[in-house]
C-alpha cells in the first residue's frame, strides 16, 4: 500500500498499511521475523534487500510503512526509543556550532539530550515559548537556528503552537521545523500537512498504546535527510527489534478508536476539575478557557487524553498524586490505563532550575479508556 494512499481514511490505514497478508500461507496477520540474518542467493543476492537484522527486518519495514502512512509522509523510520529517534535526527541535521531553538515546555528527556549529550559536542541550545509566535520571530531574528523544535500540545503544560505559523517562520530562516507529535498522534493532528519538515514520536506512548513496548519513530518527506537518517539508523544501530515492532504495529491498529475514548474521558475530567474549588488551574486545550483552545480546534481533530492541573501548593500536588487509586502513580503516558505523574520530581526532574522547569504545584494526568464514572470518582476522592 502506498504511504500516500489518500483514498483511505486514517483508521483504515492504521489497520492495513504495511500489513499485506502473508503470500506463502495466506495468514492475515504478517509473521514476526525474528531472524538476525538472511540467506543470500549468491554473494550480494539479497531477497527483498534484507541482509542483517540491524540494517533491515521485514517486521520493522511493515511498522515503518504503517507510521509513514498515518502521518502522510514519504519516509518512516523506527527506533529503539523516542530519544534514540531524536538523537539520530539531531545528528543527521546538525554539526558542531549549529543551534536548536527549543520550546520551553518540552519533555525533560529532549532538553537533557540537547543540554547534556549534544551540547558537549558543540551543539547550541536556546529556549523560547513556541506558543508565542512573536517571541519565536524575535528569537529567530536575533540569530537564525538550524532547527526549530516544538511539542504541541506540549508536555506537561499543554500549550498549543500554531504549526503552520511556526513552519513559515522557520522556513524563512532556513531552519528545519520538527514537531513532536507524541501527545496528539496522527489520529488527531498531522504536522507534515501543516508545513512541518519532520515528525517525531515516542511510539512507547499512544501509538503502542498498551504500556508494554518502548520505541520511537521519525516521519519526513525530504529524501536527502531521510537517507542521512537511514544511514545513522544502520550505523549507530538503535533500531527496534522485531517483537517491539510487531507490538507497536498491533497497538497502532486501534489508535483511532482509542484516541476517541481518551479524548472523551479527558474532556469530562477537565470539565470536572475546572469546576472544583481545590483546583487552581486546569491545562487542557479542549476547555474554552484554554488560551490555545481555538487554535487547537482548528489544527486537531480532538483534544487528546493528556491534561494537567495546578493545586494550591507543591505539597497539595504531591498529596493528590499519591492519593489516587485507579490512576496509577507512574511515569510515561498514552496507555489504555490511567496514570498520574508529578513532573517536578518524576518526568521533568532533569530540568529543575532551567527554563523548562515545571511548577511544583502541577500534576499531569494521562487519562485512559476506563469507565468515566470510575475515573471521576477516583479524582474526586483524591481531591477530598
Amino acid at each position: 500500500m502506498s504511504t500516500h494512499d489518500s483514498a483511505r481514511g486514517l483508521a483504515s490505514l492504521a489497520v492495513h498499511a504495511g500489513q499485506e497478508f502473508d503470500p506463502t500461507t495466506g495468514a492475515v496477520i504478517p509473521p514476526v521475523h525474528f531472524s538476525t540474518t538472511f540467506a543470500q542467493d549468491g554473494i550480494g543476492g539479497l531477497r527483498g534487500g534484507y541482509e542483517y537484522g540491524r540494517s533491515g527486518n521485514p517486521t520493522r519495514t511493515a511498522l515503518q510503512t504503517q507510521i509513514a502512512a498515518l502521518e502522510g509522509g514519504a519516509h518512516g523510520l523506527s527506533f529503539a526509543s523516542g530519544l534514540a529517534a531524536e538523537d539520530v535526527l539531531l545528528r543527521a541535521a546538525l554539526q558542531p556550532g549549529d543551534e536548536v531553538l527549543l520550546g520551553n515546555d518540552v519533555y525533560g528527556g529532549t532538553h537533557r539530550l540537547l543540554a547534556r549529550v549534544l551540547a558537549p559536542w558543540g551543539v547550541k541550545l536556546r529556549v523560547v515559548d513556541m506558543s508565542d509566535l512573536d517571541a519565536v520571530r524575535a528569537a529567530v531574528a536575533e540569530r537564525a537556528p538550524q532547527v526549530l523544535w516544538v511539542e504541541t500540545p506540549s508536555n506537561p503544560l499543554l500549550r498549543i503552537t500554531d504549526i503552520a505559523g511556526l513552519a513559515a517562520i522557520g522556513h524563512d530562516a532556513g531552519a528545519l521545523v520538527v514537531v513532536d507529535n507524541t501527545f496528539a498522534t496522527p489520529a488527531l493532528q498531522r504536522p507534515l500537512a501543516l508545513g512541518a519538515d519532520v515528525v517525531v514520536h515516542s511510539t512507547t506512548k499512544y501509538l503502542g498504546g498498551h504500556s508494554d513496548v518502548v520505541g520511537g519513530a521519525l516521519v519526513l518527506d525530504d529524501d536527502a535527510l531521510a537517507e542521512k537518517i537511514g544511514f545513522l539508523q544502520y550505523a549507530a544501530g538503535a533500531v527496534s527489534g522485531p517483537m517491539d515492532a510487531w507490538l507497536t504495529t498491533r497497538g497502532i491498529k486501534t489508535l483511532d478508536v482509542r484516541m476517541q475514548r481518551h479524548s472523551e474521558n479527558a474532556g469530562a475530567i477537565a470539565a470536572f476539575l475546572e469546576s472544583h474549588d481545590r483546583v487552581s488551574r486546569v491545562f487542557y486545550p479542549g476547555l474554552a478557557s484554554h488560551p490555545g483552545h481555538e487554535l487547537a480546534a482548528r489544527q486537531m481533530r480532538r483534544f487528546g487524553g493528556m491534561l494537567s492541573l495546578a493545586l494550591e501548593s507543591g505539597a497539595e500536588a504531591r498529596r493528590f498524586a499519591e492519593s489516587t487509586r485507579l490512576f496509577q502513580l507512574a511515569e510515561s503516558l498514552g496507555g489504555v490505563e490511567s496514570l498520574v505523574n508529578y513532573p517536578d520530581a518524576m518526568t521533568h526532574a532533569s530540568v529543575r532550575g532551567t527554563e523548562a522547569a515545571v511548577p511544583v504545584e502541577v500534576v499531569r494526568l494521562s487519562v485512559g479508556i476506563e469507565s468515566i464514572d470510575d475515573l471521576l470518582a477516583d479524582v474526586e476522592q483524591a481531591l477530598g
